[in-house]
């Protein structure tokens, strides 16, 4: 693992529409420019996985603010996603691992995710990590003409602001 440059973007962009194809990623369907997934993540604790074999990035998590009030700025929502080929080798569990350790250390207190229920995988990689289930939130949003729920983790730092 490694930390992402902005070369990598094609890679991880791929990896992200493979995720999106999915239909249980994210409420988005479609990728965005680099600028725009730039701006809308922080510039820490951006990751990747490489997989010298593959001569490439195989996976990435990375976080996003979730507020712009001073009161959240330790609070981050996290993403992780790996390429299709390389599931269920703890790609994911290996990069969240990590992306928690680098949060800690740049003083984040609170991760979260909102996953949909349907993805089963990914919910049980934020449990296994130490994320715990707030609640669903339902009817959150709608995708492709189709209102989904979330469910809302979270995982509270026990070095950070403790």
């Amino acid at each position: 693992m490694r930390q992402m440059i902005p070369e990598d973007w094609e890679c991880v962009r791929s990896i992200y529409l493979e995720g999106l194809a999915t239909g249980d990623a994210s409420f988005e369907t479609e990728a965005p420019s680099w600028e725009k997934w730039d701006e809308s993540h922080l510039s820490v604790s951006r990751l990747v996985a490489v997989s010298p074999s593959e001569d490439g990035v195989v996976g990435w998590a990375a976080l996003a603010r979730v507020s712009s009030r001073a009161v959240y700025g330790g609070v981050a929502e996290v993403s992780v996603y790996v390429a299709d080929n390389f599931r269920g080798q703890g790609i994911g569990k290996a990069l969240l691992k990590q992306l928690i350790a680098a949060s800690e250390q740049k003083g984040i207190w609170t991760l979260q995710a909102s996953v949909f229920p349907e993805n089963i995988a990914s919910l049980a990689l934020l449990k296994i990590c130490g994320f715990r289930e707030v609640g669903t939130r339902r009817r959150i949003g709608i995708v492709n003409g189709v209102w989904r729920d979330t469910v809302l983790l979270e995982r509270r730092s026990e070095i950070v602001g403790n």
